[in-house]
């Protein structure tokens, strides 16, 4: 049996924010912030927030745009996030409609109808609401029988997602359409400069679909890791009345936890795939990874191949996309999938808040 992705979507806000729009912003919060808590910070009950600067955000990402789905709200300090209006019920949900948007150009790259299509997997970290599951309208959109779900495993969310349409096909599916819809400005905290720039909004789409003579990638092999870590963590939830909560109710991280404990995890997991597979680390043509951070991608790869490779072997999309969690690896390969050639090898790989690994290793068919 072989199951390909055969097609891949990628629909892309028309809003973007640049580094030194964001900048601005971030600063002139800051500036009113410590202004109007002056004699807080003075006697050392809070700390007073620190400016930024375009080419610290570079430096310390690769970061140099964003797209969103608002702009005007995101840049106002007195608000800090998207200006979104309250849809009514009998209205498409702001998630599913873009979901949509990515989900036909991947349909229409695989050449497959929804009649074709048996399953819906909305696989992504920031879900609009709890249910019933935004999949589900996504599949009533399109106009597709079958089943379809909702699930969450942060920014490996893609990678996971694939997993389980892969094992769908395994158990009798023909065709699987795996959604990740992105809407990253709703959680993000974009009054500090430790995160106010991190994230981007975007949505793709996959067909996986079970075929002896479509062109795309053959699933080689799927290696899904996962290891507790409060070091990437959204508290927001339905408990939070009850709970009374008011912190982490927006993304929070430790940045340099991360960047130290998840490199060499992925690299080991990846590297161990290979060798399983008796595939040369050195063999495949392009590795997608995470769009998170540009230096942890090079470090990945240093770790693996013991030695500095040229940029084009993992493609970067993050300088324009900046880190659009689930999606990032997806939008990797939809632009540069291309390059690779008929019979050679590259490994989607997406890592995150878990701490999660989803690692996937493709090879390139012709029709036949």
């Amino acid at each position: 049996m072989s199951i390909r992705i055969t097609g891949t979507g990628l629909y892309t806000p028309p809003e973007s924010i640049s580094n030194e729009e964001l900048v601005a912003s971030l600063n002139a919060y800051v500036a009113q912030y410590n202004t109007q808590n002056a004699d807080a910070i003075e006697r050392g009950e809070l700390e007073a927030l620190k400016p930024s600067t375009p080419e610290f955000i570079e430096k310390a990402s690769g970061v140099k745009s964003r797209h969103v789905v608002e702009k005007s709200g995101v840049l106002d300090i007195n608000r800090l996030r998207p200006k979104l209006r309250e849809r009514s019920n009998d209205e498409i949900s702001i998630q599913a409609e873009i979901g949509v948007k990515a989900a036909k150009l991947a349909m229409e790259a695989a050449g497959v109808t929804a009649a074709d299509v048996d399953a819906v997997i909305l696989s992504c970290s920031n879900m609009q609401r709890a249910y019933p599951a935004v999949a589900i309208e996504i599949q009533d959109a399109l106009g597709i029988d079958g089943y379809a779900y909702d699930m969450n495993v942060a920014c490996s969310a893609a990678t996971f997602g694939i997993k389980q349409a892969h094992d769908a096909i395994i158990c009798g599916a023909n065709c699987v359409l795996v959604v990740n819809a992105e809407i990253t400005s709703g959680h993000n905290d974009f009054g500090t400069r430790d995160s106010h720039f991190i994230f981007g909004d975007v949505a793709t789409a996959s067909i996986v679909e079970r075929t002896e003579t479509k062109a795309g990638f053959e699933i080689q092999d799927c290696q899904l890791v996962t290891k507790f870590s409060n070091n990437i963590r959204n508290n927001f939830g339905f408990l939070n009345a009850s709970e009374e909560a008011t912190q982490g109710l927006l993304f929070k991280q430790d940045g340099r936890k991360v960047f130290k404990e998840v490199s060499p995890l992925v690299a080991s997991t990846i590297t161990a795939q290979l060798e399983r597979l008796n595939i040369d680390v050195n063999a495949p043509k392009r590795f997608w990874l995470h769009q998170a951070n540009a230096n942890m991608n090079a470090l990945i790869l240093k770790l693996m191949l013991g030695k500095d490779i040229e940029q084009e072997r993992a493609p970067i999309v993050l300088d324009e996309y900046a880190n659009t969690s689930s999606a990032g690896v997806i939008i990797a390969m939809h632009k540069t999938g291309h390059e690779v050639e008929v019979g050679e090898y590259g490994v989607l790989c997406s890592f995150g808040a878990g701490y999660s690994i989803g690692s996937i290793v493709l090879k390139k068919i012709a029709a036949s």
